[in-house]
């Protein structure tokens, strides 16, 4: 079925979409890490970037926030860039867990490969494929200036955040040396581990996480920049990625409600793709019992309900002015 849609229904359904769900309660901040459960419950704010860099904004769309687990996404393309989708499928996998974003027992279960890039395991893995081996600085810098090309624009480094990470990572610390165990980093572990820490702590605002979305959604090319940032058969494999593990183990009751592949972060963000149309990113602090930010998803769902999208629906959509 063939379907037009027009940028001003696209932004009212944004509009009504924050409306509807900004006075939504309960959740709570990640208070496992003492910076998080600090920040303001109250912060929301909602942005949709469409393919051809036109952006829509509501609400606390420029407040930066810990991107968190949705760093592991650019990392991920980032590993595929450098090791092709077929290295990162060999050297660490795309399968769910179907277990928490930090679960040890995952990595017993598959002691052959990490899983996913898409949990803690895979992404410390991730990390420690990061060219160039061994240099810290240099791996750091290609990280921060994939997720720039990716944004359009550059994160900030929280210290704070990032210190308070470092005090409190203890079982990512046990991860890492147990993939160390089975092979699966292939560089210094505690290399591996700090830039991994150092990634989830980064700065991140809504409005940039929307035009990363756009970017996947658009093949690699950043639609407000124009820049190619990677290869476009890149983008159904991390979309893929994201569609089978965004929520960890809520994620197939997420795609079967809302309809668009999403990654999920405990800092409160969650950046959603739809191919070909659009990026949406969300984000509020107080977070589900498996580390989804509670608002962030009502306002998605709301937008993409409102709109009747969704990814397996087998329309065929065109935006229009």
């Amino acid at each position: 079925m063939e379907k037009t849609i027009t940028k001003s229904q696209i932004k009212q359904a944004a509009q009504e979409a924050y409306e509807a769900t900004k006075d939504i309660k309960g959740g709570l901040n990640a208070h496992y890490i003492p910076y998080l459960a600090n920040i303001n419950p109250d912060l929301f704010g909602l942005s949709v970037t469409l393919t051809d860099g036109t952006c829509f904004n509501f609400g606390d769309t420029e407040y930066k926030f810990g991107i968190e687990s949705v760093s592991k996404v650019p990392t991920a393309i980032l590993a595929m860039i450098q090791h092709t989708p077929a290295g990162v499928l060999k050297q660490i996998g795309a399968d769910a867990t179907g277990l928490p974003f930090n679960s040890i027992f995952a990595i017993l279960l598959e002691n052959d490969h990490p899983s996913t890039p898409l949990v803690n395991a895979g992404a410390i893995s991730a990390c420690s494929m990061v060219a160039p081996q061994g240099d810290s600085e240099d791996k750091w810098k290609a990280i921060t200036e994939n997720i720039t090309a990716l944004c359009g624009s550059a994160p900030e480094l929280i210290d704070e955040l990032y210190e308070s990470e470092t005090a409190t990572n203890f079982n990512n610390r046990a991860i890492s040396w147990l993939l160390k165990n089975y092979n699966r980093i292939y560089d210094d572990v505690d290399m591996s581990l700090d830039l991994y820490t150092r990634q989830c702590s980064l700065g991140i605002t809504s409005s940039q996480l929307a035009v990363m979305g756009a970017t996947i959604a658009n093949g690699g090319l950043n639609p407000v920049t124009q820049k190619q940032v990677f290869d476009p058969d890149i983008s159904p494999k991390i979309t893929t990625m994201i569609a089978s593990v965004g929520f960890y183990q809520h994620t197939g009751d997420w795609l079967y409600t809302s309809g668009i592949p999403a990654k999920t972060g405990v800092g409160g963000g969650v950046m959603g793709v739809m191919p070909g149309l659009f990026g949406i990113a969300s984000f509020a602090p107080p977070l589900d019992d498996a580390g989804n930010s509670v608002k962030a998803q009502a306002a998605i769902k709301y937008f993409m309900q409102k709109l009747g999208l969704g990814i397996f629906t087998g329309d065929k959509i065109t935006i229009v002015d």
